[in-house]
Order: structure tokens, then C-alpha cells, then sequence
């Protein structure tokens, strides 16, 4: 029986039909409301994957570093850049699964159409370029687990990249499905971990919401890089495009908003609690001893967490670690094969086999071999590679939630489902904090020294500016008078084929707006390469 695709811009018909999720199925012509507990149960159960993965996947091997050299360094000090991040994560991906859902369209697809060549371009290349060196980081993170737990090297890479592949190779999306959701309840892993390691539990409680800025005024450029690092690896580049192609691609539409919402909450609960019981656990172990303060590696936390709370906890930790960096592995590679067939017009769907998408797995299977031969390659820069994957992608994300929130408020796009006053203010400042980070490190990189006062001076300096950008933006929209938005029926609105949508038109001052982006990126990315070149020379 063929499937009669509506006039909508979905543009594969394996991304449209039932819904076939690791934990339940939803016939394509079940329109029935959910009614009673146990239907909605049954519901969520079936819609339950891509907030998980992507929020789970977001704890890879780059997370575990970074969470654990702010453990081991600053003790439970920058808990609370944590709890600052749920909200981001939240609306960030919100956006993202509503864009899935109501056009059909993977994200880079969407920027090519709307902000035109240069931007798209711009956008898959260093989507593809950011997702190479980040799956780099989930071999590093796979061979310093196996050399923890004994394992030959070689052997192990080989076989985790066999994994990953073979995972998706099978041609069934509820197949892969089932592998990662399995993966991910390996990542709870670390909740033994964390009371094995017992932390104070009050000073943890206090580190999550009284802000505090420990290391001093001489480590303070230091400290802001391993800021940026938490938010890079928290609020990652690739989880845009991972989850916007993902939600079409297991064929999720507005309907099921809800219960999409639903995944992504718990997905955020498990990637919070997971690094909040990291960097307690890796503050307890090396708390008073000589290697506090001297974060070396993933290896490294191991010892020092078999040292303070037993053998077990070593290797509990090893085995979380493997499990974080094959479903980081699994979501990057996507991200990009998604990507990559999206924009290049290839067939790209798990509900395919290899012999019909062959473009797609192509690209899926080749990121992961490449990844897995430059961790192979003896004298590789692997822990300048680590460093500067997550602060390249905290630099990054600004442009990357520009270009989100833009489209979150095209009307020829979202239609009913445009952002609202409240959505749009919120992104706008996280867009303005993630410059500021940004901005600060720069400070940092020219003046090494740079004092907590002169920080917060900075933050002071952007905060105003960016309260006169916000009643600027009020004012133009209390002048157009577009009054509110009409949400009837968005239920069943899905955005029309593409070469049906109006050409957007830029005013000016998003001309400027997009002008400062490139500059502000071009100029930003180089001195973080610079940072962590001096970081790496020890400068």
C-alpha cells in the first residue's frame, strides 16, 4: 500500500507513516484522543526517544572531561552553571522539536531556503567539521576507558566503531532506537558512582545556587575557558540538527507536541543529574590530595575515584564512560549524515537500508572510520583536540541560536506554531549571555591577569547593552501592531513545500545584525585558538 503524501515540505516518504519507537507503535491513522492514563502512558512511551538521546548523547566523552576537570579542580564550585543550563537546554530544543515536527525539514535544509547559500553553507561545514573533531573526543573517551579496564587498544576502537556502525546499519529505526535507548540507561551509571563517593551533599546543595568564581584573579582566563567548555559541551552545535532530523525522521507530528516536551524533560533530568553526580563525585575524590587542581584526563578521574571510594568505582566509571562516548558517538555521526542528506538532496532515514541510502550511511560510516583513525594515529594532539572541541563549540552556539530563533519567528515557516513574546526575550538573552562568555574569554586571552572585578565590569557592560537591544526590539514590535498570534488549528498546520514559501525579505538592520555575526565569529575563533594553544604550551 503506497502512502499518499500531503502537501506539506516533507520531503522523504520514509518520513512519514506509523511511528515506530523503541518502547511502542502509533498507527499513522490513529487520530483518536488520548483519553485515561494508560493511553497517554502508552503514548509517551512510543514518542519517547529523540529528547532522551540528544540530552544523553549530550554527556559523551567531552562531557565527562570537562565535568571532571571542574570536579577535580574547583571542587562543587561551578554547580551552578548547571542549573543555569536547564533552562537553555530547554528552550533551545523545544524550538528545535517544534521546527521538526511542523516543517518536515531538517534545520540546515531550512537555513539554506531561508538565510540563503553563504549561511548554509556556513552552517554544514562547520557543523561537519565541529561533529568530526567532537567524535574524535568519544575515541579518546573509548580508549581511556578500555586502558582503564585492561582492554588492547586497537582491538577496542575496532570494536566500538563496529558497534556504532552496525547499530544503524540494520535498517530499522526501531532497531537503532532500542540500542540507543539502552545505551542511555547505561549513562545512570553514575548515580552509584556519586554515593560511592558520598560529597558533602549541604556544600553541593549550596554550589548549585549561590554563583561563585574560584581560582583567583591570576586563573581567572583559565577558569572562564573551562565556563565556556560546560556550556559548549551542555548546549552543543550539533544537537540543533540531530534532534530537528530526528523528530522527522521517527515521523513525530504536532500533535504529539506534548508528549515530545515530556522526552525532552526527561532527557534533561537525566543529562543534569548525571553531571551534577560527575563533578561531586570526581570534588570528593580528590579533595586534600596533591592531584586536586591538576586535571590530566578521563583516565586520570578513574584512578583518583578507585583511590578514594574502591576498585568498583574505578570501574563503574570506565564502563560509564565507554557507554557515554559509543551514544555520543551514535547522535554526532546522525547529526551530520542528517545534515549532509538534507542539504544534498540524498535519501537520509533510519527506515531505509543501506542499498536505499546509500549517500547517507556512506557519510554515517565515513565520520566514524575517519574519527576512529585519527585516535589510531600514534602522536595525534588528542588532548588539544578534547580542550578545544568544547570551547569551539560554546564560541560557535550564538550563531547557531541566532539562526534557530530567526527561524522560530519566520510566520511562512512555523505559521501558528511562531515563537511568543516571552520565548523570544528569553533567547534573545541567551543569546547576549553566550556572547558575553565569549567576549570575557577574549579579555582573558589579551590580558591573562584579568581581575573578577574587570569580569564583572564586562558583564555589567553587555548586560546593558543588550537591555537597550531588548526595548529597541519591543518598541519595533509594539509599532508594527501585529497584535497576537492566531494558534487555531496548529494542531494539524504543517509548513508548505518549500518553493511555495515567499522570499524572505532582511530590513536592515538584520543586515547589520548578520554582518556583526561573521565578524564576531571570525574574530572570537581565533583567539580561542590561540587560548588553547597557550594552554596546551602551558602559557
Amino acid at each position: 500500500m503506497t502512502t499518499t503524501i500531503p502537501r506539506t515540505a516533507v520531503l522523504d516518504d520514509a518520513h512519514v507513516g506509523d511511528i515506530r519507537g523503541a518502547l511502542g507503535t502509533i498507527r499513522h491513522d490513529d487520530t483518536a484522543p488520548r483519553k485515561g492514563m494508560s493511553a497517554k502512558l502508552k503514548t509517551l512511551l512510543a514518542i519517547i526517544g529523540p529528547g532522551l538521546i540528544v540530552m544523553v548523547g549530550d554527556n559523551d566523552a567531552g562531557a565527562f572531561a570537562t565535568y571532571g576537570q571542574a570536579g577535580q579542580n574547583y571542587g562543587t564550585h561551578l554547580l551552578w552553571t548547571l542549573l543555569l543550563l536547564i533552562p537553555v537546554l530547554y528552550v533551545n530544543q523545544e524550538m528545535v522539536l517544534r521546527l521538526g515536527a511542523v516543517t518536515g525539514v531538517g534545520h540546515a535544509k531550512l537555513i539554506f531556503q531561508r538565510f540563503g547559500r553563504f549561511w548554509g553553507a556556513f552552517s554544514v561545514i562547520d557543523l561537519f567539521i565541529l561533529n568530526a573533531l567532537t567524535l574524535v573526543t568519544e575515541f579518546i573517551g573509548i580508549t581511556l576507558a578500555a586502558g582503564y579496564l585492561g582492554l588492547p587498544k586497537i582491538p577496542a576502537v575496532i570494536l566500538a566503531a563496529i558497534v556504532i556502525v552496525a547499530a544503524a546499519f540494520t535498517g530499522s529505526f526501531r532497531r537503532f532506537e532500542r540500542v540507543a535507548i539502552a545505551f542511555c540507561a547505561g549513562s545512570l551509571l553514575l548515580i552509584p558512582i556519586y554515593f560511592m563517593a558520598h560529597p558533602a551533599a549541604s556544600q553541593m546543595g549550596h554550589d548549585f545556587v549561590v554563583p561563585s568564581m574560584p581560582g583567583g584573579s591570576g586563573g581567572m582566563a583559565t577558569l572562564m575557558l573551562l565556563i565556556i567548555g560546560i556550556v559548549g559541551t551542555t548546549v552543543a552545535p550539533w544537537q540543533l540538527f540531530f534532534q530537528q532530523s530526528y523528530v522527522i525522521d521517527k515521523r513525530i507530528t504536532p500533535r504529539f507536541m506534548k508528549y515530545e516536551k515530556a522526552d525532552l524533560w526527561l532527557g534533561i533530568g537525566i543529562v543534569i543529574i548525571g553531571a551534577a553526580a560527575l563533578m561531586g563525585a570526581s570534588a570528593a575524590a580528590f579533595h586534600g590530595t596533591r592531584d586536586f587542581g591538576s586535571f590530566t584526563d578521563t583516565a586520570g578521574l578513574a584512578h583518583g575515584l578507585s583511590a578514594y571510594a574502591g576498585r568498583t568505582a574505578g570501574v563503574l566509571f570506565a564502563i560509564a564512560l565507554l557507554d557515554a562516548s559509543i551514544i555520543g558517538a551514535f547522535a554526532v555521526s546522525l547529526s551530520t549524515a542528517y545534515a549532509i542528506g538534507d542539504v544534498f538532496g540524498l535519501k537520509h532515514s533510519l527506515h531505509r537500508g543501506v542499498k536505499g541510502a546509500k549517500g547517507f550511511y556512506a557519510v554515517y560510516g565515513g565520520v566514524i572510520a575517519l574519527a576512529a583513525t585519527i585516535v589510531l594515529i600514534p602522536g595525534s594532539p588528542l588532548g588539544l583536540l578534547t580542550v578545544g572541541v568544547q570551547t569551539l563549540a560554546g564560541v560557535l552556539l550564538p550563531s547557531a541560536s541566532v539562526f534557530l530563533l530567526l527561524l522560530c519567528n519566520d510566520k511562512d515557516v512555523l505559521g501558528p506554531w511562531v515563537n511568543g513574546l516571552k520565548t523570544n526575550l528569553f533567547t534573545s538573552a541567551v543569546v547576549a549571555v553566550l556572547v558575553t562568555l565569549s567576549i570575557i574569554l577574549t579579555a582573558s586571552v589579551l590580558y591573562p591577569h584579568i581581575t573578577a572585578t574587570a569580569i564583572l565590569q564586562i558583564m555589567a557592560a553587555c548586560g546593558a547593552v543588550g537591555v537597550l537591544a531588548a526595548g529597541y526590539a519591543i518598541a519595533r514590535r509594539r509599532t508594527a501592531a501585529t497584535g497576537p498570534i492566531d494558534r487555531a488549528g496548529k494542531d494539524a498546520w504543517r509548513m508548505p513545500p518549500l518553493a511555495e514559501l515567499s522570499v524572505p525579505v532582511f530590513s536592515t538592520g538584520r543586515k547589520i545584525g548578520m554582518a556583526a555575526l561573521r565578524l564576531y565569529l571570525a574574530v572570537a575563533m581565533i583567539l580561542v585558538i590561540v587560548k588553547i594553544v597557550q594552554v596546551a604550551l602551558g602559557h
